[in-house]
């Protein structure tokens, strides 16, 4: 049985810990944070051993859960790594791309697994579309969440858009070409509204727009391809499909049409409603990170796709900023 420590027992911290408690293949052996008479209280709520040691903990563990703010991600993936354990981090994987570039290497020279937790992927509303998806050639995301505090330590984008940069990244398959962006802070120090629009090389447009000071919650994304359309609602957990398919003969009676003009013929409209089953996305990533050590397999979501979300989170805010000493 792999066991595993968890380090940062925050908000998101404590729902790994609950759910590794229920994972059969692994044993969690305890966690580390740095705050001791806040974690001694987690533990006496959990019934989870504490660590007061950071290194005694990785020693122990055979792979490790950093679910620490992003500012001390690098700090101790570095220190798990050179201990040849393998680490799941939060997303995003580090605070600056330099950082993550350096971890990046790190991982490959050691050899051992590294998982970023852009948990969206396993979404079971995502799930259930992604046979559906083939070479978008639009893409739009709305992410819209009630103002929090917590989470205002990195702007939006890193919070809250980094989230479609991956599902994006990891539907369109090509290389970002350019990026226009532009964002403004209402509430915090850092852009807490932002619009971001992505253009591939393969010819694909992502118009991608995130807030979390928003009135209402909103996680919905449209993918549009050749002759049909995809919305996935990844907050209530639903997937719509339209496709259109070239009329053969006569339509039925009860079929829906749609005429292209002269000479171009006719296509029928399917409507379909993928079956969306339900599970907990959070205990799925780490049930497959876990999965991959044992059996030694890749890992679902490996380090260079979530620093390749970061880079682009990254030029993101970089014409965001741009823009904004432009206004100044």
């Amino acid at each position: 049985m792999l066991k595993i420590g968890v380090i940062g027992a925050g908000h998101l911290g404590k729902i790994h810990i609950r759910l590794l408690k229920e994972i059969k293949t692994a044993e969690l052996i305890g966690f580390y944070d740095r705050n001791l008479e806040y974690a001694a209280a987690v533990s006496a709520e959990l019934q989870v051993p504490f660590y007061k040691s950071l290194d005694d903990l990785i020693n122990e563990s055979d792979a490790i859960d950093i679910v620490t703010p992003t500012l001390s991600h690098y700090d101790i993936a570095v220190k798990a790594v050179r201990a040849s354990k393998p680490i799941f981090v939060e997303k995003p994987l580090t605070h600056t791309v330099e950082e993550g570039k350096k971890l990046v290497s790190l991982v490959t020279e050691a050899g051992v697994k590294a998982q970023v937790g852009h948990v969206e992927r396993f979404n079971p509303a995502f799930l259930s579309a992604k046979e559906y998806l083939s070479q978008p050639l639009f893409i739009e995301t709305h992410r819209l969440a009630e103002f929090n505090p917590r989470g205002t330590d990195v702007s939006v984008v890193h919070d809250l858009m980094i989230h479609d940069i991956d599902i994006v990244l990891s539907v369109v398959k090509s290389n970002v070409k350019k990026i226009n962006a532009s964002g403004v802070a209402v509430v915090s120090d850092t852009p807490d509204i932002a619009n971001a629009r992505l253009e591939f090389d393969n010819g694909c447009v992502a118009n991608l727009t995130a807030s979390r000071i928003s009135l209402k919650n909103m996680r919905k994304s449209r993918f549009f391809q050749r002759d049909a359309y995809i919305s996935v609602d990844f907050l209530k957990k639903k997937t719509e499909v339209v496709r259109l398919k070239n009329l053969i003969g006569e339509p039925g009676p009860l079929d829906i049409t749609i005429e292209l003009g002269k000479d171009k013929g006719s296509k029928i409209i399917y409507f379909d409603q993928p079956k969306v089953e339900e599970s907990n996305a959070i205990k799925m990533e780490l049930e497959q990170f876990i999965d991959a050590i044992i059996n030694d397999k890749s890992t679902p979501v490996t380090i260079e796709e979530g620093f390749n979300a970061l880079h682009v989170a990254h030029q993101v805010m970089d014409k965001i900023n741009h823009s904004l000493n432009i206004l100044a």
